[in-house]
């Protein structure tokens, strides 16, 4: 067993992610002492290594935990894909490296953008998602074939309701200012992304006030405490509801 400081130091995952992993259900240490140290084992360590190889192909934290929680998910398989698709991002990235040295050695004319083609590996990834985050709610939103415009687009009107949030936050969560502004935003996911039901949005609600990049990103956007509000608002709405 190993205490999350030791993991920290091997891995160098810092003490924070891993405690963010725990609270979000993602990563939870395989026992607690009485006095309150998390302790991983072997297996918590081969977990790990597999939320790493996702976060390296840019898998966010929720796809993440729903793939593993699968009793479905088949390590060996999901292995062979990793491998294959870092190993088509190392092509693309030679590719271009030697653009880059070409451009140096022959002053900066070549007009040759074949190398950031990345077609091959969203095409590959797009396969692979479909096997590992097999979900009603990933279904639903890779039928909707959003260009990557329309899902910045998205992604930019879901942030912007946030703002709402950041306004009511000096107030109770269960007012119905706020509790409207759940609706909003719980409409508006199902409109753009996927059907957000109550059982939905509560997990949503609790990654964002977790203390990680969820709750970074809608701070830094809207402000300081705002995460932890509309997590409290959902909360109330949820049961409510």
């Amino acid at each position: 067993m190993m205490t999350v400081h030791e993991v920290s130091k091997r891995t160098g995952i810092s003490i924070r992610a891993l405690q963010y992993y725990d609270r979000i259900g993602l990563l939870p240490p395989t026992t607690v002492t009485d006095a309150g140290y998390r302790l991983y084992d072997d297996a918590a360590l081969l977990t790990l290594q597999q939320i790493l190889l996702f976060r390296e192909l840019e898998f966010p934290l929720g796809d993440i935990k729903r793939i593993l929680n699968d009793p479905n998910f088949d390590r060996a398989k999901a292995l062979e894909q990793q491998i294959r698709l870092l190993k088509l991002k190392r092509e693309r990235l030679d590719r271009i490296i030697d653009l880059a040295q070409r451009q140096k050695d022959k002053g900066g004319d070549l007009m040759d953008f074949s190398a950031f083609d990345s077609e091959q590996i969203e095409r590959y990834a797009k396969d692979a998602k479909v096997q590992w985050g097999d979900t009603k709610e990933y279904r639903e939103f890779e039928a909707k074939d959003l260009t990557k415009e329309q899902q910045r687009t998205a992604g930019a009107g879901l942030m912007e309701l946030f703002r709402a949030f950041a306004a009511l936050k000096d107030g109770a969560p269960d007012a119905p200012e706020a509790q409207a502004a759940v609706k909003k935003l719980q409409d508006y996911i199902s409109a753009n992304f996927y059907s957000c039901s109550n059982d939905v949005l509560k997990g949503l609600g609790q990654m964002y006030g977790a203390g990680g990049e969820f709750t970074e990103n809608i701070d830094a956007f809207a402000g300081a405490g705002t995460a932890a509000f509309a997590a409290k608002a959902i909360e109330a709405y949820c049961k409510r509801n």
